[in-house]
C-alpha cells in the first residue's frame, strides 16, 4: 500500500469516527433501531496483523523463566483509529503448525517480519470485516510457544486462559518471545468467545471451567469434556496408545528437546490399567461445570468414534444442572466440522450467535429452538429443549426368547440367563448382522416391529450382572435400530462427507489468505441396521471407585455401563435391539483372557431416555394408536440419495493412533 493511500484511509477513518456511532460502524439500521446483525463494513486487506507472547506464569519446560505463548492477531484497523474497542473470537490450538486445521489441513503462514499471513479457517476472513478481532493461540509447547504439551492439563488450559486474562488487562504480554517490550490489548473490550474443533474445543471447555472473567461464550465442536473418557471407558482401553504419544505428536522441536520430564509425568500419571488417577482428575472439566460463566454452543457428530459422544452428553447435563445458557447441534456424521456438512446454515447461525453473545445484539437467537438434530442426511429437525420435554428415563428389561441368545426386550422383569464368549475378532456390526441368529459371541434382545416412531434423546445406562470364567473381562452394550435406512457413511475415512472440487467463499480474501473452501456433500450408505449408541467397561471396575480388580471366576458381578448420548428416532416398522457382548473390535482393546460370561437377566436392565417415557414405549410396542413420540418439527432440507444396501451396516475405521483434531 502506498503512503498516500494510507494517509487517505487514516483521514477517512477519523472522519467516520466523528460521524458514526459505534452501532452505526457495525451496520446499524438507518432508522435508529438497535442493530440485529453486524455487517462487513471494515477492510480485511488493511486489517492489523500482529503477534504477542503472553506470559502464562508457568515454567513447564523448566528453563528458569515463565513460559510465553504466541497469540497471532488479526483485527480491523478502522475501530482502533476511531477509538472503538472490539470483541474477540479465539481459537487456541496445538495444530497450527504440525497438522493443520479444517478439511483442507491449513496451517499458519508468516511474512518475513513474522506477522501472520494465512490464518486457518474462515473465522478471520468472515468476522474481522464485521468488527471482531480473531486471535489464534499456539498452545504451550507447540509452534511458536514456550512450555510443554500436557494434553489437557494445567499448562494446556493456562495457555488460553492467560490470553483471555491479557485481553482483559489481567496478564502480561510482550512483542517478542524473549524481549521485554510490553504489549497491551487496548484495542479490545475484553469480551471473548472461544471456538474450535476437537482438542481446540476441548481447551474452550477447560478454560470455561475455570470461570475466567471476560469469556462470554464457547463453541466446542466435537470436544472432550473429560480426558479419561477419551482414552478409557470405565477401565476398558479405547486406544492402543496413551496421551504421551499425543503430546509428542504435536510438540514443536524446541519443546521436544526440553520436555522429557513432562513426558515422564504423563506416562506415570496415565497408566494403561485404566485406573482413575490425579492425572485424570486435573483433566476432568465436568467436575468444574459449576464455575462456568460463559454460554455454551455444543456441536457434535452422533457417530463420532474419535471423541465419543459421552463427552458432550455429560458436559451438557452438568451445564444444565448449573443453569448455563446452552445451544446444541447434533449431526449424523463422525468427527466432522459443521462447516463441512451444513455450511450456509452454520455460518449464519454462528454469526448470529457471536453477534448476540459478544456484541449484545437482540437478534432472537436466544429465543429459537435449543437443538438442531440431523435426522436423515441433510434433513434437520429442531427441539425447543434438549432433551425434549417429556423425555423420561425408562427401564427396559431383557428376557429369554425361543432360541438361546435371541431374546426379547420389554418393560416386564424376567428370569433366566444368557451366555456368550468374548470374540475380539468381531465388532458391533457383526453382532447386529446376526441379531436374529444364536451365535456364541453375543446376547441380543429385540422388540417386535414398532407400531409408531420411538425417539431416544440423551444418555442411556445399561446395568449388567455377569459371571465370568476368567480373572479379566470386558463388556460392551449396544443399542441398534433394526430396519432399512439411508444414513451418512460415518464408517468411511471421511466420516460422512465427500469433498468436492468447487469452492465457495465466506468472507474477504487476500493474496495470502483465501476465504474460499472446497464444497462438500453427504456421503451416504444404505443399511439394514444402524448402531445408535454404545458403551463399554472393564468388568473389573464393578466397584465404581475408579480402580480395576482381578475377577473371581464363578462369582457374579454387577456393573452399570454409560452409553453414549444420542438423539435417534427408531421409525415405525423397525425394531429396537439391545446387544450385550465382550470386546467391540477396533473400539476397545480386548482383555488379557478370553472369558465366557453368563448374564443374569433378572438383574440386567437398560435405562433409556425415551421421549414420552414408558407410555411411549408401550404404545410403540403394543399398537396403541395415540400420539407418538416423534420430532417436534418437520424435517428441513432435501432427501439424500440412496445407494445399494449393505447387509453388514456401516463398518467403522480403526481407532488406532487417532488424534482429537484431524
Amino acid at each position: 500500500m502506498t503512503i498516500w493511500r494510507r494517509l487517505v484511509l487514516a483521514v477517512t477513518a477519523v472522519l467516520a469516527a466523528a460521524l458514526l456511532t459505534p452501532a452505526a460502524a457495525h451496520g446499524a439500521p438507518r432508522d435508529g433501531r438497535a442493530p440485529r446483525e453486524s455487517q462487513p463494513v471494515y477492510s480485511y486487506a488493511d486489517a492489523i496483523r500482529e503477534s504477542v507472547w503472553v506470559d502464562t506464569g508457568l515454567d513447564g519446560d523448566g528453563d528458569g523463566r515463565t513460559d510465553r505463548v504466541a497469540a497471532d492477531i488479526v483485527r480491523p484497523r478502522e475501530p482502533a483509529l476511531q477509538g472503538r474497542k472490539v470483541p474477540v473470537i479465539m481459537d487456541a490450538s496445538p495444530y497450527y503448525s504440525c497438522c493443520g486445521r479444517g478439511n483442507e489441513s491449513q496451517t499458519k503462514t508468516y511474512d518475513a517480519a513474522g506477522h501472520v499471513v494465512q490464518m486457518p479457517l474462515f473465522y478471520d476472513n468472515y468476522f474481522v470485516p464485521r468488527g471482531y478481532a480473531f486471535v489464534g493461540v499456539d498452545l504451550a509447547g507447540t509452534d511458536r510457544s514456550d512450555g510443554c504439551v500436557d494434553v489437557g492439563g494445567r499448562s494446556d488450559v493456562q495457555s488460553a486462559k492467560a490470553v483471555v486474562d491479557w485481553l482483559n488487562g489481567r496478564a502480561r504480554a510482550y512483542t517478542t518471545r524473549t524481549g521485554s517490550t510490553p504489549a497491551r490489548a487496548t484495542w479490545t473490550n475484553g469480551r471473548t468467545g472461544m471456538i474450535g474443533k476437537s482438542w481446540d474445543g476441548t481447551i474452550a471447555n477447560g478454560v470455561a471451567a475455570t470461570g475466567v472473567k471476560g469469556l462470554k461464550t464457547i463453541v466446542p465442536i466435537s470436544a472432550i469434556s473429560s480426558w479419561y473418557d477419551y482414552y478409557f471407558a470405565q477401565g476398558a482401553p479405547l486406544y492402543d496408545s496413551g496421551p504421551d504419544w499425543l503430546s509428542d505428536y504435536v510438540e514443536s522441536d524446541t519443546a521436544r528437546a526440553h520436555c522429557a520430564a513432562e513426558q515422564r509425568k504423563i506416562v506415570a500419571g496415565a497408566p494403561r490399567t485404566g485406573d482413575w488417577t490425579p492425572f485424570w482428575t486435573e483433566r476432568d472439566y465436568v467436575k468444574d461445570a459449576s464455575k462456568v460463566r460463559a454460554s455454551v454452543f455444543v456441536v457434535h457428530g452422533m457417530q463420532d468414534l474419535n471423541v465419543r459422544t459421552k463427552n458432550f452428553g455429560q458436559w451438557w447435563d452438568a451445564l444444565a444442572a448449573n443453569g448455563v445458557q446452552r445451544k446444541i447441534w447434533l449431526s449424523q456424521t463422525g468427527h466432522v466440522d459443521p462447516f463441512d456438512y451444513r455450511r450456509g446454515a452454520w455460518v449464519d447461525t454462528l454469526h448470529r450467535w457471536f453477534d448476540h453473545e459478544l456484541l449484545g445484539y437482540d437478534n432472537g437467537i436466544d429465543r429459537e429452538p435449543v437443538a438442531d438434530v440431523e435426522r436423515h442426511p441433510d434433513q434437520w429437525t429442531t427441539s425447543a429443549a434438549w432433551p425434549p420435554r417429556g423425555t423420561a428415563a425408562t427401564t427396559l428389561r431383557p428376557a429369554p426368547g425361543a432360541q438361546s441368545g435371541v431374546g426379547v426386550l420389554g418393560l416386564r422383569p424376567a428370569r433366566g440367563s444368557e451366555t456368550f464368549t468374548d470374540d475380539p475378532s468381531l465388532s458391533e456390526t457383526d453382532w447386529a448382522a446376526r441379531i436374529d441368529r444364536p451365535t456364541p459371541e453375543k446376547a441380543g434382545f429385540v422388540t417386535g416391529s414398532l407400531s409408531r416412531d420411538l425417539r431416544l434423546a440423551g444418555s442411556s445406562k445399561v446395568t449388567v450382572t455377569a459371571t465370568p470364567t476368567t480373572a479379566t473381562a470386558h463388556l460392551s452394550a449396544v443399542l441398534v435400530d433394526l430396519g432399512p435406512d439411508t444414513i451418512r457413511d460415518y464408517g468411511d475415512a471421511d466420516e460422512g462427507i465427500t469433498t468436492l472440487a468447487d469452492r465457495t467463499c465466506w468472507g474477504a480474501s487476500t493474496a495470502g489468505d483465501s476465504s474460499c473452501y472446497k464444497e462438500t456433500a453427504a456421503k451416504t450408505t444404505a443399511v439394514d441396521y444402524n448402531v445408535v449408541s454404545r458403551g463399554w467397561a472393564d468388568l473389573g471396575n464393578w466397584a465404581g471407585d475408579g480402580k480395576g480388580r482381578p475377577l473371581t471366576p464363578g462369582r457374579a458381578y454387577t456393573i452399570t455401563l454409560d452409553l453414549a448420548a444420542t438423539d435417534h428416532v427408531v421409525p415405525k416398522g423397525h425394531r429396537l435391539a439391545l446387544i450385550v457382548a465382550g470386546t467391540d473390535k477396533d473400539l476397545i482393546d480386548p482383555p488379557s483372557s478370553t472369558p465366557t460370561l453368563t448374564v443374569d437377566l433378572s438383574r440386567t436392565s437398560a435405562k433409556l431416555p425415551l421421549v414420552g417415557g414408558a407410555a411411549a414405549f408401550a404404545r410403540a410396542t403394543t399398537g396403541d394408536g395415540r400420539a407418538s413420540a416423534g420430532d417436534t418439527a418437520a424435517p428441513t432440507g432435501s432427501a439424500a440419495a440412496s445407494g445399494g444396501r449393505s447387509p453388514h451396516g456401516v463398518r467403522h475405521p480403526s481407532t488406532a493412533h487417532r488424534i482429537p483434531g484431524q
